[in-house]
């Protein structure tokens, strides 16, 4: 067999195993909700509040697969005008945006960055407690950071619901958080991840979820 033929084969067994693995993790994101399930070999791993698309930036729906990671990504589209002592002018700019004098424009930190469409997907950001970006979908720190360790290029990740019908608001919560999965919503029954926007509400105490059965959402793919 030649050395060429052998590399082949290689390069297809590393391809066929890297595709296996990201099947057995998947990602719910329910707009409703508001939350974000992470799901491996079938069971919850953990749930994260999130802020989805704002009206007229809607995040899309749909059945999608992560496409690219970047751990420091930095936004192409959006950042900040802010003056020589930091203080933000701008908080909305683009890169088009008028920057006074002695000021500087610095595009917007998008850390563990997980794209399942094109410009859009998973980060950490701030979560005002309703949907507030520009399409993405924020999550705290410390949660965005377990999600971007298990998921991997061709995870799946499926987008449900509307963000129109989140009747209520969250806890905002603030950019920087302690690496404790603080903000991760707890659910003791699988049953309960069961959509309704009353349950987005409130921040319940949180956990990285080990749950005994195996969850509804893993029949949407």
């Amino acid at each position: 067999m030649s050395v060429a033929t052998k590399l082949a084969i290689a390069l297809f067994a590393i391809g066929l195993v890297a595709k296996l693995s990201a099947q057995q993790t998947a990602v719910i994101i329910n707009l409703t909700e508001q939350t974000a399930y992470l799901l491996e070999d079938g069971r919850v791993a953990f749930i994260s509040p999130i802020a989805s698309g704002r009206e007229g930036r809607e995040t899309p729906t749909g059945s999608f697969r992560v496409i690219s990671k970047d751990l420091n990504h930095q936004s192409a589209n959006y950042g900040l005008v802010c003056d020589s002592y930091g203080r933000t002018v701008n908080p909305n700019a683009t890169p088009r945006s008028h920057v006074p004098p002695g000021c500087h424009y610095t595009p917007a930190p998008m850390p563990y960055f997980m794209e399942f469409c094109r410009c859009v997907g998973m980060h950490a950001g701030y979560l005002p407690g309703y949907p507030a970006s520009h399409g993405c979908v924020r999550m705290p720190r410390d949660l965005a950071a377990e999600f971007f360790s298990r998921v991997r290029i061709g995870t799946p990740v499926k987008v449900v619901g509307s963000a129109r019908n989140v009747s209520r608001i969250r806890r905002a919560i603030p950019i920087i958080q302690p690496g404790n999965s603080a903000y991760a919503t707890a659910f003791s029954d699988v049953r309960q991840m069961s959509g309704s926007a009353r349950n987005s509400g409130r921040v319940r105490r949180a956990i990285p979820v080990a749950q005994p059965g195996r969850s509804r959402y893993v029949t949407a793919f």
